[in-house]
């Protein structure tokens, strides 16, 4: 009777520890998020499910380009997947012709997709704050991002992690190239 004590005990222990182990990976190491919509296309597709590092913005700031996830304000346990164009303390302004400038200089990137038709709020130039960004689809024209009044400039306190590695679809996991 003792051992099978014992036994149901130990056994009891060690899925506790299990449990909580795994609870501190999923709030404070990585999450698993999903890919909802073609705003990140070429480089992240619709279904694409992926790892979100959230240990690594503890410890440096994020940089531009990084692919980020951050909460949607309007809808709970929604998450948006953007890449960072605009750092805290810069102007972003983006022309008629659809060219992007951090203050004053144009951007050379190669994520987007294709030339930017509706510049949005950054028809104007918008001054970042000591702790925002500015964030875009790779699909320029089919995101909603920080031209929008729907995201705006993104508060660091925002940004949940930095979209780390690809596990779904099988054929295409990988880890994901920033810069």
């Amino acid at each position: 009777m003792k051992s099978v004590f014992k036994e149901i005990l130990s056994t009891s222990l060690y899925l506790l520890c299990v449990l909580v182990l795994t609870f501190l990976v999923i709030k404070y190491v990585g999450q698993r998020t999903e890919v909802n919509g073609a705003s990140m296309e070429p480089t992240l597709h619709n279904g694409d499910n992926l790892i979100v590092d959230k240990i690594s913005y503890r410890f440096k700031e994020p940089e531009r380009f990084d692919i980020i996830v951050f909460p949607f304000e309007y809808e709970e346990e929604t998450y948006f997947i953007k890449r960072i164009i605009g750092m805290p303390g810069e102007e972003v302004m983006i022309d008629e012709d659809g060219v992007i400038y951090i203050n004053g200089k144009e951007l050379h990137e190669s994520y987007g997709k294709e030339v930017i038709e509706d510049a949005g709020l950054a028809a104007e130039t918008i001054a970042l704050g000591e702790d925002e960004y500015f964030v875009m689809g790779d699909n320029r024209n089919n995101s909603t991002d920080s031209r929008s009044e729907l995201v705006g400039n993104l508060h660091r306190d925002d940004i949940i992690g930095r979209a780390w590695v690809r596990i779904y679809p099988f054929d295409q996991m990988e880890v994901i190239a920033h810069q």
